[in-house]
């Protein structure tokens, strides 16, 4: 095994109100935010799992959420002088902070950038009035276009715009206008991804009413045509890149790379070479939690097993569009090749999968059908 890239993922786990469609770890505001508080909580976590370094630079840092918007410039000053203190940062690292347009008010942009950060992630969803009421989001379309053309004025080495397609009461022409409004504004980098019911949210208990599969495959087909034609490129699942603009971080954890996880109910995952193993770490969710002295942060961390390893593997690099190469496989799970000879194969047969000699390639068929492309190796 060698060690990969190490990432560091940062948990802001608060929002103003929470979505119905969201499971992620986020909590509606109530009164002011501790601040300077859990900044500190956050720094005292990652010098817990400075062990976990193993001597490496961060390659790229995410601010993820709940709405991190929600924290000061000023803030983010602070924390990310503080991290690059304890590890040293590559000469290009790229540092993304998620950020809610109902958040932003004018030049709070250009104070994230004076903190270090490069990269914004801008939670649009929808431009279309009814549509954002349905999914509880409190921002409107201007908002949203504001958000754009002031990251656009910001000096930001790049900008991501997510928007989402099958929304409750959504026509092919619905998905379509929006995501011809989000390439007008021209962000380098697009996430478009299509609305799922998860477990644990208020979408769940009480379900809307969501387009037909019929409808979602055209707003998926037509949609891509769009895309590709505007100069963007299909690099991942839900993933869209002009030229040069492909999130570093997200490459990461699809590559199957190493990050942290500091912050309410983060995620970790490290490489461990000398012991051949991989290991996952979970930190405490709850802020009240997180934030008592008297607890670890540490909520329970676990090594991946190496039957376990091959889906792991998998159901990062498939997502990609780039072919996957073989002997990343190995450098990065521990496993022969030998290990996954039957799934391979079926795969093969299956047309979900192309050998190319020294990697595979996930056919079109293989992306359409990547459930099914991942049960063969469980």
């Amino acid at each position: 095994m060698q060690l990969p890239p190490l990432s560091l993922y940062v948990h802001v786990p608060w929002c103003v109100q929470k979505c119905p469609y969201c499971d992620f770890n986020s909590h509606g505001q109530k009164g002011e935010i501790p601040e300077q508080e859990y900044i500190q909580h956050l720094l005292h976590d990652l010098q817990a799992d400075l062990h976990l370094v193993q001597g490496r630079k961060l390659h790229s840092i995410f601010v993820g959420g709940g709405t991190p918007s929600l924290l000061s410039g000023k803030a983010y000053q602070w924390l990310l002088a503080e991290i690059e203190k304890l590890i040293p940062f590559e000469d290009d690292i790229e540092v993304t902070l998620e950020a809610n347009p109902g958040t932003v008010e004018k030049d709070k942009f250009k104070h994230y950038v004076e903190a270090g950060i490069n990269r914004i992630s801008i939670g649009v969803q929808s431009l279309q009035a009814d549509k954002l009421k349905s999914l509880g989001r409190i921002h409107g379309e201007n908002e949203a276009i504001n958000a754009a053309k002031e990251a656009q004025a910001t000096g930001l080495n790049s900008f991501n715009m997510d928007l989402m397609h099958g929304l409750p009461g959504q026509s092919v022409e619905d998905a379509l206008s929006d995501l011809q409004k989000v390439i007008a504004l021209n962000p380098p980098h697009l996430s478009w991804y299509q609305l799922t019911i998860e477990p644990n949210t208020q979408f769940a208990s009480k379900p809307p009413v969501l387009p037909e599969d019929e409808t979602l495959w055209d707003i998926q087909e037509q949609g891509q045509k769009l895309l590709a034609k505007a100069g963007y490129e299909h690099y991942e699942i839900s993933g869209y890149a002009k030229p040069g603009y492909q999130c570093k971080h997200n490459l990461n954890y699809w590559r199957f790379g190493d990050y942290l996880g500091i912050g309410c109910g983060a995620h970790g995952k490290i490489t461990q070479p000398e012991k051949g193993g991989i290991l996952r770490t979970v930190k405490v969710k709850h802020p009240r939690g997180y934030m008592d002295l008297s607890k670890p942060y540490l909520y329970e961390s676990w090594q991946v097993e190496e039957e376990d390893r091959p889906f792991e593997f998998f159901m990062n690099q498939f997502r990609l569009r780039e072919p996957c190469n073989k002997q990343q496989l190995i450098n990065c799970s521990g496993l022969s090749l030998d290990k996954i000879d039957t799934a391979i194969n079926t795969a093969i047969e299956k047309k979900l999968i192309e050998d190319l000699g020294h990697s595979w390639l996930v056919t079109n068929k293989g992306h359409r059908f990547l459930n099914d492309l991942l049960e063969l190796f469980v």
